[in-house]
């Protein structure tokens, strides 16, 4: 008989993870496969509220860093922007946006390219709008700089960059304390996480050259409740917790990021900034 797993499992091959033990894959792939599609720290809501303060239109040329499964790409695109590009490094997850956005169809231009934030070879200043969502905050500072260089590097001059990310409070937060958050989190989700405080993330940005046009923040419950019916929908939530009683190692490590999260929920939130590249910057 097939397990409720193994059932999951083939329905899921197109998606990142594909073949990998749930107990030690990415906490944010193990999601997806339960079908999570909402990955972001705070939520839909948070998202929004990039997008409104990036304010895309038509004349928008948009880069996406790290699209994921695709959620934010096909909000950007009711803007009907002139162009969009994402690049996301996972080929599953690359696939997976081409096919949801209809990549190059009915004479749009829209291309993903299977590709690294920090080096995309694209041109320079060919973008008015940049935006990443839940990646800085998985990168080292080094890495993170390079991200953001490349973000600047991209964008023309009065052009914007939206983040969304996982952050810390409060500001004044101990470095001890912060670097424990740091390492419960990394080995709850199995994946590096390094946030950074509301004022360290501002500047980060600061030293790299942009200006703060936008500042906004919610908290992260990415497992709450609540916050999975209000992202997912009440049936897709009804889905994921009906996959997530069926299959126990995926469980096992469900309930020990909520516990890790649960435990730092008062130092653990979500940002969202927009910065500007200044008018005259080369």
């Amino acid at each position: 008989m097939m397990t409720h797993s193994a059932s999951v499992e083939n329905s899921c091959d197109c998606l990142p993870g594909a073949g990998l033990d749930p107990a030690k894959m990415p906490g944010h792939w193990l999601l997806a496969r339960l079908g999570k599609r909402v990955l972001r720290p705070g939520g839909l809501g948070l998202t929004r509220q990039m997008l409104g303060a990036l304010a895309l239109s038509s004349n928008d040329h948009v880069v996406e860093f790290a699209p994921g499964l695709g959620v934010t790409a096909r909000m950007a695109l009711s803007a009907n922007p002139a162009s969009y590009t994402a690049i996301e490094r996972d080929p599953a997850a690359a696939t997976q946006v081409r096919r949801w956005l209809g990549e190059g169809s009915a004479g749009q231009s829209r291309q993903v390219i299977n590709g690294l934030a920090q080096e995309t070879h694209l041109p320079d200043a060919c973008g008015t709008a940049v935006y990443g969502e839940a990646m800085l905050s998985m990168q080292t500072e080094t890495r993170k700089r390079q991200i953001i260089r490349e973000a600047y590097r991209l964008l023309q001059p009065g052009g914007r960059y939206g983040v969304h990310e996982l952050s810390l409070v409060p500001d004044d937060l101990p470095a001890d304390e912060a670097e424990r958050i740091c390492h419960d989190v990394t080995h709850a989700i199995h994946h590096q996480a390094v946030p950074l405080t509301h004022r360290k993330w501002e500047e980060l940005f600061r030293s790299e050259g942009f200006e703060i046009a936008h500042r906004s923040s919610a908290p992260m419950a990415l497992l709450e409740p609540a916050r999975l019916i209000k992202d997912e929908g009440f049936w897709g939530a009804t889905r994921f917790f009906g996959r997530l009683l069926a299959d126990g190692p995926a469980r096992r490590r469900v309930r020990e990021m909520r516990r890790v999260f649960h435990q730092y929920r008062h130092q653990l939130a979500a940002i969202c900034l927009v910065l500007r590249k200044p008018q005259g910057a080369p």
